[in-house]
């Protein structure tokens, strides 16, 4: 009796050793892409920001721009074609880290036990087309510490917002990230930034003009209407510090950051 006590013991310690094992450093190694056909640029480079970081990762469904010292992306950017609109059920795979990131992105414990979210930067709903595509926005370059209510809530909210518009008006160009400022809480090991608020430029081509929003929210839920978090590209760029349509005309960047136009857009 001792003796199968004994053997039941080790089992059970090996159990637990395996699974602490596992939990805390498995990760596969990364997520490739099926098709050996070179997709197109993920975004349209004539409306890219600037990067103060010059660290520029290309995905085959977004790009960005990644922040080594507060081990995120300063932005992301990508398109959201009506063809990507589908509720196909997916599997959610392991966050992992960003095999193309070359000061390596952030591990997903750093997170763990942080009262943060590993929230979304291109959100998996709007992946749901393919199985790589959608296991593609799990690398870790693609979250950043996010309020839990706010992950949620409100920032939930203008995701379906923007996947409405996309069914509406069409083809959406979208660039998001976490305000990156100096003295911001940290968590995890790496130090990971927890950027005190979030931004998403929202654009569409409408006949011979281009539309755009730009919203800047605290990182903190709220219950009021998505239009209140409206600024211009103006303010946006003062806040971050990055040129968004950098490559654009002096004249078509004044005519569209100087002001929110919210005509043509139904919220």
């Amino acid at each position: 009796m001792r003796k199968d006590r004994l053997v039941y013991s080790v089992l059970l310690l090996i159990c637990i050793l395996g699974f602490w094992l596992f939990e805390n450093f498995y990760t596969p190694d990364s997520y490739s892409n099926p098709d050996s056909k070179k997709t197109p640029l993920a975004f349209n480079k004539d409306f890219l920001p600037s990067s103060n970081q010059n660290q520029l990762v290309f995905h085959d469904y977004f790009m960005l721009s990644y922040s080594e010292p507060h081990e995120q992306a300063e932005w992301l950017a990508y398109e959201l074609k009506k063809e990507h609109l589908t509720y196909d059920n997916r599997k959610r795979p392991y966050f992992i880290e960003d095999p193309k990131v070359k000061s390596k992105s952030a591990d997903w414990r750093n997170y763990k036990n942080s009262g943060y979210d590993r929230g979304h930067l291109c959100p998996a709903a709007d992946r749901r087309f393919s199985e790589y595509a959608y296991n593609e926005t799990f690398y870790t370059s693609n979250i950043s510490p996010q309020d839990r209510a706010f992950n949620a809530g409100i920032w939930n909210r203008l995701e379906m917002q923007i996947r409405q518009w996309c069914k509406r008006y069409g083809d959406l160009g979208i660039i998001v990230g976490g305000v990156l400022e100096e003295n911001l809480e940290e968590i995890g090991s790496e130090d990971v930034d927890v950027p005190k608020s979030f931004y998403k430029v929202v654009y569409r081509n409408d006949g011979n003009s281009v539309k755009v929003l730009a919203f800047l929210f605290p990182n903190k839920e709220s219950r009021q209407s998505l239009n209140r978090f409206l600024v211009t590209i103006d303010e946006l760029e003062e806040r971050t510090g990055i040129d968004f349509f950098y490559k654009k005309p002096g004249k078509w960047q004044q005519e569209i950051e100087e002001d929110i136009i919210i005509d043509g857009w139904q919220f």
